[in-house]
């Protein structure tokens, strides 16, 4: 059986007495698109950041690669996280910053790399999300689908082995939308990454992934490929996915 990039086991998280996560149990195979839908406020960016290491569980293990990150102290953390990157919904630039400073940003603070092979290193990532030769212009001066790809650039410059996406195609015209799930879907082979993607976009969950998780009331409420979801006989799942599309 093949071991799990990423496992939760019995993760639990609440908030202000609102419980977010309830004994959540996940895998994540390596090389796989994982999309994780779920109505609005059901924890799926909460879920996200758990993973990533910047919101730790009130009880439960977060395995990356077999090591239980939950426990750890910022300075550990760091180290696993070098081997995760994350888009951030709204993209999250330094409006202060140009693309290419932006896309360096994670190279100088954890890396170092010398300014030459930054350089190059800031050049490869634009390059694979297609935008090539724009380093020098600012985050204002881009639409919101080059921002999306910037924020994606900036995500894969640390060469990490998982990529996070929230809310990827969030904001986007369908011309947009279908460029996003084109380049996550091209990064996963070129890069041999994993993708773990949040979104309320049923139509890209289907698009894109080997397996889809939907979440609700704190807990993995089925999972599977695309048309193992989409032939679900769970009254809530046909609920859900009659809701997203609008019937």
């Amino acid at each position: 059986m093949e071991v799990p990039i990423v496992e939760l086991r019995q993760v639990s998280k609440t908030f202000e007495d609102v419980r977010v996560l309830d004994a959540l149990d996940l895998t994540v195979l390596p090389g796989e698109i994982l999309t994780i839908i779920g109505g609005s406020g059901t924890g799926k960016t909460v879920l996200l950041r758990i993973i990533l290491g910047l919101i730790k569980p009130d009880s439960g293990q977060v395995l990356i690669e077999g090591t239980d990150i939950a426990p750890m102290r910022e300075g550990k953390l760091l180290k696993v996280r070098r081997k995760l990157g994350m888009v951030f919904q709204g993209s999250a630039l330094f409006d202060s910053l140009s693309v290419g400073e932006n896309v360096a940003y994670a190279l100088r603070e954890h890396t170092r790399l010398s300014e030459v092979e930054i350089r190059e290193r800031v050049r490869e990532a634009l390059a694979l999300v297609g935008l090539e030769g724009i380093e020098e212009k600012e985050p204002a001066e881009l639409s919101g689908g080059m921002r999306k790809r910037v924020a994606i650039a900036r995500a894969i410059a640390l060469v990490p082995k998982i990529l996070l996406y929230d809310e990827p195609t969030t904001g986007l015209d369908p011309s947009n939308v279908e460029k996003i799930n084109e380049l996550i879907l091209d990064l996963n082979r070129k890069l041999d990454v994993t993708s773990i993607v949040v979104t309320h976009d049923l139509k890209s969950a289907f698009r894109i992934s080997d397996r889809i998780a939907l979440l609700s009331q704190g807990k993995i409420a089925a999972i599977g490929t695309p048309s193992e979801i989409e032939r679900s006989r769970s009254s809530l799942v046909r609920e859900f996915i009659a809701g997203a599309l609008g019937f």
